[in-house]
């Protein structure tokens, strides 16, 4: 399995509507979070080895309604 992390910047006053709309239609996501600073939104994402991370954000996050940029992290090791 792979982790990934994706910050969200929203439209403003979307942040709860994008918050909705990913939690209704991303199955692999773990947890979303409402944070401070540049970006609205961070969402933690379980995928498959096999999975096209580029192509999950492209087609899966990034077509939320709502949403307007997204950074993606990726993570090599879990500490804990």
């Amino acid at each position: 399995m792979k982790n990934i992390f994706v910050q969200i910047k929203c439209e403003l006053g979307k942040v709860y509507a994008v918050a909705e709309g990913l939690v209704d239609s991303l199955e692999e996501m773990e947890e979303i979070y409402s944070i401070s600073g540049a970006f609205d939104l961070m969402i933690k994402i379980h995928l498959d080895d096999s999975e096209d991370i580029g192509r999950y954000v492209n087609e899966r996050v990034q077509t939320v309604e709502g949403i307007r940029d997204t950074f993606t992290i990726m993570a090599f090791k879990a500490f804990k």
